[in-house]
């Protein structure tokens, strides 16, 4: 059956075209939340900054970290402005708000951290910052010129976790082991660990006459003369025996600043933990040390409590009181304690320019962000246009290690 059609009826209007601000507005809201979802689970863009990595890794490398290497980290502080780290630019102030905060959790990834893997990792020590100095230690402002005298003078700001200042070391140990370093040498349970060719250290130079006949060559400065007669020089590993075949060389050492059992001099020289009392080490001639791992249980004793405080209240957030060599840990009265989390430690390349876990200590797992992946771009001090360094451009890690 037929129906009769009422020509009158209004027509269906044609869909209403955004106006191009809209599709501008659409198209970059898209892009942020893609790049955020990218930057949080996948892969994140990182720079070089300091020279403390040389020379496996240079200052002005822009390289990429895989978040999936470990697992990513599910953002602890949520609400923030996106692809921004911890500081809003141009206007400054922080770029996010602490009024929610998510306990740590780790998507399950390709593997795990690994002895001598190049990783990157929020800084410890940087839960509390001076914000007149944000590039300063806070902590050893403190040793320096005390807590409270700091606290009247600046602004003091604290940071959750995954807002603290990203660094970038090689993990040398990894939960269980035991470290020592000897006259600058890692040894790894008992084991010397692996030279990387590319790895810095200080050495004294001595020769018949004047610098070493290599030294334009190698693209060395004297830096000082710490002894009289020799010269320094912060070579790397494959460097040390071209300046031993100079003909004017006559020898070359390890520079060692203080031998084994002599804690330094003064106190911004001091290493983990800061007791020169009962741990007289120093930076070349540190350990033996066992880093601690998750289920492995302590004693505490007044001789070894500055090796766990910080995990204990900062860390594993407990509440600890020590009184007349007794510990109460939450209330309640603790001969020993349990881990709760995995602990690494992280040391840089360029070992006598390096501020790594030597001076604060251990690296808990809810710090670890991800694995040095590979590099993107790279250029020398005089810039992008001048300074190009084509050969290390789309190198992973690995083989920049070599």
């Amino acid at each position: 059956m037929a129906f009769p059609i009422d020509k009158n009826a209004p027509k269906d209007k044609a869909k209403k075209k955004k106006p191009v601000w809209r599709e501008w507005l659409d198209a970059g809201l898209f892009a942020i939340v893609a790049a955020t979802l990218i930057r949080t689970f996948f892969f994140e863009a990182y720079t070089i900054p300091t020279c403390s990595m040389e020379g496996t890794m240079l200052v002005n490398d822009y390289l990429f970290v895989s978040k999936l290497a470990y697992g990513p980290r599910i953002p602890m502080t949520p609400v923030a402005v996106p692809l921004v780290h911890n500081t809003m630019p141009f206007i400054g102030g922080k770029s996010y708000t602490e009024a929610v905060q998510w306990k740590y959790h780790r998507i399950p990834g390709l593997g795990h951290v690994e002895r001598n893997d190049v990783v990157v990792f929020n800084y410890p020590c940087g839960d509390t910052v001076i914000a007149e100095m944000p590039e300063g230690d806070y902590y050893q402002a403190c040793r320096e010129i005390g807590r409270e005298s700091l606290t009247n003078q600046y602004k003091i700001i604290t940071r959750p976790i995954d807002k603290e200042e990203n660094y970038i070391k090689r993990c040398v140990g990894v939960p269980g082991d035991v470290l020592e370093i000897k006259d600058a040498r890692v040894y790894i349970n008992g084991q010397p660990n692996v030279l990387f060719p590319h790895a810095k250290l200080t050495y004294l130079v001595k020769t018949t006459q004047g610098m070493p006949a290599t030294e334009e060559d190698l693209q060395v400065s004297d830096n000082t003369r710490p002894r009289p007669g020799y010269l320094s020089y912060n070579l790397a590993n494959d460097q040390v025996d071209l300046v031993k075949k100079a003909s004017n060389v006559v020898s070359v050492e390890p520079y060692i600043e203080y031998p084994a059992g002599v804690s330094p001099t003064y106190a911004r020289d001091w290493v983990f933990p800061l007791d020169t009392a009962n741990f007289k080490w120093n930076r070349d001639n540190y350990g033996p040390l066992t880093i601690p791992k998750a289920g492995v249980t302590v004693m505490l004793t007044p001789q070894n409590i500055a090796l766990y405080r910080r995990i204990i209240r900062n860390y594993e957030g407990n509440t600890l009181e020590e009184q007349n060599g007794k510990f109460i840990i939450n209330g309640k009265e603790a001969t020993s304690y349990t881990f709760k989390m995995d602990y690494y430690w992280m040391m840089g390349d360029n070992r006598h320019n390096s501020l790594d876990s030597r001076y604060w200590g251990f690296v808990p797992i809810d710090h670890v962000v991800g694995k040095a992946w590979f590099v993107w771009l790279s250029y020398g001090p005089e810039g992008m246009l001048k300074d190009m360094r084509w050969r290390r451009l789309l190198h992973g890690i690995h083989s920049l290690e070599k």
